[in-house]
């Protein structure tokens, strides 16, 4: 799996499942609270019903996307976070894993099959 494919892979498990509470807690957030009651700094909201839900959608679904791409982020593996991107060329001098045969083995997937 490339890696465009593994990113858009994670953003959908970040996305998609904040999308899902957010629609959750807009529901229960303003059945519980009227948009015209709801004031800012001390002021009320100058806004239709419909214009403060979808702030409060937004606002909530943006909570979520914080929430999961954290998750997302602590879940890396040490592979993911160590690995190397640059080609052995590339490296600076210096570097340990710089030469081809070093690198293969110390960037591969824990779960990888190590070759004899």
């Amino acid at each position: 799996m490339g890696l465009d494919a593994n990113l858009m892979r994670r953003m959908m498990w970040v996305v998609w499942p904040a999308f899902l509470v957010a629609a959750v807690a807009e529901t229960i957030f303003f059945t519980i609270f009227d948009p015209f009651d709801l004031h800012f700094f001390g002021a009320p909201l100058e806004m239709s019903r419909e214009a403060i839900y979808t702030l409060g959608f937004f606002g909530f679904w943006a909570l979520g996307i914080a929430s999961s791409a954290l998750t997302v982020f602590l879940e890396q593996s040490p592979w993911e976070v160590n690995r190397c991107t640059l080609d052995p060329v590339d490296r600076p001098p210096g570097c340990p894993k710089r030469l081809a045969g070093e690198c293969a083995s110390s960037d591969a997937p824990v779960s990888a099959p190590r070759q004899a």
